[in-house]
């Protein structure tokens, strides 16, 4: 064999390597927070943890269901909220928008989508909690009676509060890659379906969407990892109060990121305490890992479905 063929084997065999050690990754750091969180499992059940909402450390009680709740509540809103903005707002730039506008809001994506989650946090304070205090939660608790609007807390810190801030940060990162997608179908697909007589929001809708229906789910399934993990905005908006469920969109969550940045560090003299944050940590890898897989296979499905 040659010097060039060496090299090219050489070369090969140490990006397998690299490879192999980024998967690895994944599996390392799952087995050091089971490993220690492995105290606070060995004194509770996996049942009291899961599914029940009584949280006092001090006690040796370490209930995470109220926490794992607040996750999905304000992840949940923030999804509901950003993924039909933000798909609506990537079909006007791609197929609708002309050039020249194209080109100013662009970078105005790219600045939001690189804007700290602390200057969200600080917005979500000063805007989006007197929004929800002063207009959204008068508006439905007057004309609706019935769950999930009905709520005792008058502040304005809440899950929706949350929810909106965190929708707001997810927005342009998934309205930049739906619109990448979009584009990136041949022209010749949209010049094919009007010259069939279709116009131009049933080329669109019929044509355009359902090619570019596995990149959106992907930039769903990014927009999601990144809601799911988010902590400073989230924090300041969302009143963490330790209140066990949230019952309404309008009371205060507590979610688990906000309880690792919150509680890290503090109260180690506390039994068991620094096990239960590292189970909590533990408990939203699972959570990211598992809503990962399941958003990965509906896009493995659409993409054989396309073809």
């Amino acid at each position: 064999m040659d010097i060039r063929h060496w090299k090219d084997l050489l070369a090969r065999r140490f990006m397998f390597l690299l490879c192999i050690f980024v998967l690895s990754l994944l599996f390392c750091i799952i087995w050091g927070l089971y490993h220690k969180a492995s105290p606070v499992l060995a004194a509770s059940s996996w049942g009291a943890i899961l599914f029940s909402s009584d949280w006092h450390p001090t006690q040796g009680r370490f209930g995470m269901a109220g926490f794992i709740a607040g996750t999905l509540w304000i992840t949940g809103l923030a999804v509901v909220v950003a993924v039909p903005l933000s798909l609506l707002t990537a079909i006007f730039l791609a197929e609708y928008c002309p050039a020249r506008v194209r080109d100013i809001i662009k970078p105005v994506m790219d600045l939001l989508a690189g804007i700290s989650p602390v200057v969200y946090g600080v917005w979500g304070v000063l805007v989006v909690v007197p929004l929800v205090r002063d207009h959204l939660m008068p508006f439905f608790s007057g004309r609706f009676s019935f769950f999930p609007f009905v709520s005792d807390n008058y502040t304005g810190f809440s899950a929706l509060a949350g929810g909106l801030v965190l929708a707001v940060m997810v927005t342009p990162f998934m309205i930049s890659l739906m619109e990448e997608v979009m584009r990136s179908i041949p022209f010749g697909v949209r010049e094919s379906s009007l010259a069939l007589g279709a116009t131009s929001w049933q080329t669109t809708k019929k044509v355009i969407l359902k090619k570019a229906a596995p990149g959106i789910v992907a930039a769903v399934i990014l927009g999601l990892s990144r809601a799911i993990g988010e902590t400073m905005a989230v924090l300041m908006v969302a009143g963490c109060a330790l209140q066990g469920f949230p019952r309404s969109i309008f009371d205060t969550a507590y979610p688990l990121p906000a309880l690792i940045a919150n509680t890290y560090g503090e109260m180690m003299s506390v039994p068991l305490y620094d096990a239960a944050i590292m189970l909590a940590a533990f408990i939203l890898l699972i959570i990211t890992v598992v809503f990962n897989m399941a958003a990965w296979g509906i896009l493995l499905h659409l993409e054989r479905k396309a073809a």
